[in-house]
């Protein structure tokens, strides 16, 4: 912990006389400007709804992109012809640029849900494959063991897939997690919905407040670490102590 608070001094230091030697807050805003400009925002009410809606919309793409990859994965590992079905679509959903998508939302739908339909988007070709993929590599004799002892199906989902899943799905919540903040943050950039974490970035660009710029990236980035860090709880929750070491004898 002590190395990392270090290391972050370090590249806080290198990012204040990159911006002392700039000497122009237009073209790079340090980290004091940053900070500063972060509190000043922090006391309007404003910021703190911007949050609230931009939050909601993503963990709802977030939510929804994940539940529907993963029940996807399932029905495909299951059924051949629902693979085979989904392979295009899938293949389509992570090749086509997200501001192609963007624009087409914008067309169907306004920009109101905008940042929720994108992050699920691209949340869900993410859950569906790393699901997928934990099913395929399940152990086929384990599977075989299973159906020879006649295994419920909720004994085989608890005790066979859901191990072999965890880690697969450990890394595609983790990787959603940024994606989704990153690529609806972006959506609202472009679709200027009101009261939102990319309207506050397009005023602060039109308006040439780069600290504010840089004020509002550090929000999305902490937003960001807060969800990736509740994922990591609830998926790999760290074993108690007695676990690890031992309990101790009486």
């Amino acid at each position: 912990m002590r190395r990392k608070l270090i290391i972050a001094a370090v590249w806080l230091a290198l990012w204040q006389l990159l911006a002392m030697a700039v000497n122009n807050m237009i073209l790079l805003a340090g980290p004091a400007d940053t900070l500063q400009a972060l509190f000043r925002m922090a006391r309007e009410p404003e910021y703190w709804c911007s949050i609230g809606n931009t939050m909601l919309r993503i963990l709802g793409g977030f939510a929804a992109g994940s539940v529907l990859g993963i029940l996807s994965a399932a029905l495909s590992y299951r059924f051949r012809l629902i693979r085979e079905f989904l392979a295009p679509a899938v293949t389509v959903m992570k090749a086509v640029p997200v501001a192609s998508f963007v624009i087409l939302v914008l067309i169907w739908a306004g920009n109101r849900m905008l940042s929720l339909m994108i992050s699920g988007f691209v949340v869900f070709p993410i859950l569906y494959l790393n699901t997928l993929e934990g099913l395929d590599s399940t152990d086929g004799k384990l599977l075989e063991l299973a159906r020879t002892f006649r295994m419920t199906t909720g004994a085989r989902i608890r005790y066979l897939y859901l191990p072999q899943l965890k880690p697969f799905l450990k890394s595609a919540l983790r990787l959603s997690a940024g994606m989704s903040f990153k690529s609806g943050i972006a959506a609202e950039v472009i679709g200027q919905p009101l009261v939102s974490i990319g309207n506050g970035l397009y005023r602060a660009k039109v308006w040439l407040e780069t600290a504010d710029v840089f004020a509002w990236t550090v929000t999305a980035i902490l937003l960001s670490w807060i969800i990736e860090q509740i994922i990591l709880k609830v998926c790999a929750p760290e074993p108690e102590k007695g676990a690890v070491h031992g309990t101790k004898q009486e």
